[in-house]
């Protein structure tokens, strides 16, 4: 590693906080496209869904689709905002500069050409299979895991030349994440495991750890920086942050198979994942517990502070989802659920309420800090309450629609009736997919002003922080 660098002028910490603020923007910049991008293909399943007819044609069938929605919002949006989040969080927390801004640069370039590659692959009909979340040909989740090595050795070298002795939390949560999905992305390329049930296992392998080994500890590695941030009071209890981070560790990576329950997968492997699938209440509650208890005599201030509403909306979205996931792998509960619209409900509860709801709250928090120009409070009042409002009518609609999906199913009715069951349920999603969707063109704005934006005709909405930790 490169011995820490010692900015001991204005003129060379000026020229570190331009080029952090140039990287940092830029990261957003390309996830808020993606985010736009992937939503729209979003809008369009959905209301597939209430008129089948609707945007026929070989490329735009519903299995080219939904991949490239999944994929470009999971490795286009989630990824690429989370490592320019934790980026800034690793300079700015270590009390440094940048270990190498050209590997930066490098790793935005190839996050940004694996989503190109996989999206036209999908479109023109190339995939690995069926296999969620892994759709892109393996060449291309090739270019991902250059883009992982990449992130990984820039994180671990801007954190070994921090300026103090300790590592701060949010760090270990964002650094053991990058490390976590390099091993789950070899894995899921390996080509030895990959038939019969061992490709069952690995796939749940797989899609479980890209939510709980990758987002998850990123989005709380953000908690961890902004919420103190906001609030300026220091994080309830390092200690409980630190055994979140171990539990989680410890009893996420076996969850995948409860994808699988009532599968050919052996009886003790699909029993061992529902036992650890309630073992993960430990770390949640853990982790809940400690944001919500700092927010505590605080929680007012969120009349005043959209950024800290939405980090309070990703917080529940985190508890919530979670236990939700729990609930959902014991086995008389996911008769009722298993392959019903409850599941996507579930996924956008976690995907959406949590983890995009602290991409938002981190952005809205740190991106002004880092170029000195704020959104409107109209624009953060927009986005907020549309993609609350939006999100909540998503998830509820399919929560109760996919509930009435798999009774009938239970009860031996015709499989259409529950396709008939399901229509009125399908318009409120498309009507809260809509919501959603205005709310992502509203962020697109409000990020244009945070980075092309004049400070002069802005008004801040953060409390003033400084480019430390909070003590």
């Amino acid at each position: 590693m490169t011995q820490a660098v010692v900015i001991d002028s204005p003129s060379a910490r000026q020229q570190d906080d331009t080029g952090l603020a140039a990287i940092f923007s830029a990261y957003i910049i390309s996830a808020t496209c993606w985010l736009l991008f992937a939503t729209f293909v979003g809008i369009v399943l959905a209301y597939k869904f209430g008129a089948p007819d609707f945007a026929p044609g070989e490329w735009l069938t519903f299995g080219r689709l939904r991949p490239i929605h999944t994929n470009d919002t999971f490795y286009g949006w989630a990824s690429i905002a989370l490592v320019g989040l934790a980026y800034y969080v690793a300079v700015r927390s270590c009390r440094t500069s940048f270990y190498s801004k050209k590997l930066a640069w490098i790793g935005l370039g190839l996050f940004n050409l694996a989503a190109i590659a996989g999206t036209i692959a999908l479109d023109l009909g190339y995939n690995a299979g069926d296999l969620e979340y892994r759709e892109w040909p393996w060449q291309v989740r090739l270019i991902f895991l250059a883009a992982l090595v990449v992130t990984a050795w820039n994180l671990i070298g801007t954190v070994a030349q921090r300026t103090m002795e300790d590592i701060y939390l949010s760090n270990w949560y964002t650094i053991g994440g990058v490390l976590w999905t390099c091993i789950i992305a070899i894995v899921a390329i390996l080509p030895w495991y990959q038939y019969g049930l061992g490709q069952v296992a690995v796939s749940g392998y797989y899609m479980h750890n890209a939510v709980g080994m990758w987002f998850t500890p990123l989005a709380l590695g953000i908690f961890y920086y902004a919420l103190p941030k906001l609030l300026s009071r220091p994080i309830y209890s390092y200690a409980l942050g630190v055994f979140a981070f171990w539990t989680n560790l410890s009893f996420y990576p076996i969850l995948g198979a409860h994808h699988f329950l009532f599968s050919p997968l052996p009886w003790w492997l699909q029993t061992t994942a529902i036992v650890f699938s309630v073992a993960m209440l430990v770390p949640v509650l853990g982790g809940s517990a400690n944001f919500l208890l700092t927010m505590r005599g605080r929680f007012g201030d969120m009349r005043h502070s959209y950024p800290l509403a939405f980090i309070f909306v990703g917080v529940v979205g985190y508890l919530v989802g979670s236990t939700q996931g729990t609930v959902e792998a014991f086995r008389s509960l996911q008769e009722v659920w298993h392959l019903t619209n409850f599941t996507v409900g579930h996924s956008h509860l976690t995907m959406y309420g949590f983890v995009t709801f602290a991409i938002w709250g981190g952005i809205y928090t740190l991106l002004p800090a880092a170029t000195g120009k704020y959104p409107s409070r109209t624009g953060l009042a927009l986005h907020f309450w549309m993609a609350g409002v939006g999100s909540f009518i998503y998830v509820i609609s399919l929560s109760i629609g996919g509930t009435f999906q798999g009774l009938d199913w239970i009860r031996g009715a015709p499989f259409i009736q529950s396709v008939v069951d399901m229509q009125p349920y399908y318009v409120w999603r498309g009507v809260g997919g809509l919501l959603m969707f205005l709310s992502h063109i509203v962020f697109a704005w409000n990020v244009c002003r945070m980075t092309f934006g004049r400070s002069a005709n802005v008004i801040r909405l953060t409390p003033a922080v400084s480019d430390g930790v909070a003590e």
